[in-house]
């Protein structure tokens, strides 16, 4: 304890990771002790922070004590942009439902300063390996450099739309798109999983997508709302009116049960269908 009798800064992460794994019913140690062991402070810059309430708005931290940022709270990176460090119960209950593995292999869409790529990295080890992408150059050069410590961790400046490699057991996306670019898609290894936001035009809102392959077919489903950053490469304005429409069909969208890439007209189980894909309300054969 601190002279004040207050906790020390690992004190606090520990107490911050504990709360996730309360708040956000999370099932695996493996993502609590990761929360618990990466500064997430050495990802945020220099304090004050800009913290993010989601009703008030941006907030400044009294001071520069990293107890501030060990909130389930966002912290802009860029506030100008609406760019921040995302919000932690969110990543952690999504983490917790991926069940990422040691020695895994991770693409992550939308690096960011990297905080999240260190997280990835925790869960899958020293022998597994997380390629960040990020379209911002200055978050990006950022991230190389808070990664010193986690050398299974690697980010490069570009887009989503580039050419990804593979394969990967787990492709995440950090913003939101209105189609599953087929580049991610054929960059799953058989038993890969994919988060991926789908956003409309609404304030950047929309749902969480969870794909799952399985041999040549992909089982999908909505995971629930979400608002995210729009993504670079993976939007059009005709995927975006059309997913906008089709989000006015909550009922639909939470009976999604499969990703459909074979070329069929539209036809009554067609959720959202897209050019080259579909988000099926039909189960996998």
């Amino acid at each position: 304890m601190t002279p004040r009798g207050r906790p020390d800064t690992a004190e606090a992460r520990r107490w911050f990771a504990e709360d996730l794994r309360v708040t956000c019913h999370l099932r695996d140690d493996r993502v609590v002790r990761a929360f618990a062991n990466v500064p997430r402070e050495q990802f945020l810059g220099p304090g004050p922070w800009r913290l993010r309430h989601m009703i008030d708005g941006y907030w400044d931290s009294p001071d520069d004590d990293p107890r501030w940022v060990y909130h389930d709270v966002l912290v802009a990176l860029d506030e100008s942009k609406g760019l921040n460090n995302g919000e932690p119960g969110l990543w952690a209950r999504h983490f917790d439902s991926l069940a990422v593995q040691p020695g895994e292999r991770v693409l992550q869409i939308g690096a960011g300063s990297g905080y999240y790529t260190a997280i990835l990295a925790e869960l899958v080890g020293a022998d597994g390996k997380v390629r960040g992408l990020e379209i911002e150059a200055a978050l990006a050069g950022a991230a190389a450099a808070n990664l010193k410590d986690w050398p299974q961790a690697s980010v490069a400046a570009t887009d989503g739309s580039a050419d990804v490699g593979g394969p990967y057991d787990v492709v995440v996306a950090f913003a939101g798109a209105t189609t599953p670019k087929g580049e991610w898609l054929d960059a799953l290894a058989d038993g890969g999983r994919m988060l991926l936001p789908m956003t409309g035009s609404r304030e950047w809102g929309g749902f969480m997508l969870k794909v799952e392959r399985k041999g040549d077919q992909l089982a999908a489903r909505s995971t629930g709302w979400v608002g995210f950053y729009p993504c670079s490469g993976a939007r059009t304005a005709e995927s975006e009116e059309a997913l906008t429409k089709a989000l006015a069909d909550p009922v639909g969208q939470r009976a999604i049960r499969s990703l459909r890439r074979d070329p069929h007209d539209r036809e009554d189980t067609c959720w959202l269908h897209g050019a080259g894909w579909c988000l099926s309300k039909r189960g996998l054969h």
